[in-house]
């Protein structure tokens, strides 16, 4: 598979709603939804990198799969609400650049 740009994820998200779909759900069932995902996430993360063991059941669960389905849902609340997550994104990332040029260098904390 070639790999996408975030416009076109955007797009192609769309159109599976579109096809697939009924209706995006409303912005407010969306967020509970990431909300969800971003905890399944979590569950995963706690179990593979912490203290916390799987359950018989959870072993199948793939860190990827879970990632995926927050973009997903992300994908979604961008695309209901307006936002162009290409454009979004080269502005976060020229913000940060700005603030942060210095910072995470000089922080005594991050030093080895």
């Amino acid at each position: 598979m070639e790999n996408i740009t975030i416009k076109q994820a955007q797009q192609r998200v769309d159109e599976w709603i579109n096809t697939h779909g009924v209706r995006y759900f409303s912005e407010l069932t969306n967020m509970v939804i990431l909300t969800e995902e971003v905890g399944e996430v979590a569950r995963i993360i706690s179990r593979e990198y912490g203290e916390q063991s799987f359950k018989k059941k959870e072993k199948d669960k793939k860190l990827s799969d879970e990632l995926a389905d927050v973009l997903f849902v992300l994908i979604c609340l961008a695309n209901q609400t307006g936002v162009d997550l290409e454009k979004a994104f080269e502005r976060n990332m020229e913000k940060k650049t700005k603030r942060d040029h210095k910072r995470h260098k000089e922080n005594k904390k991050l030093k080895k």
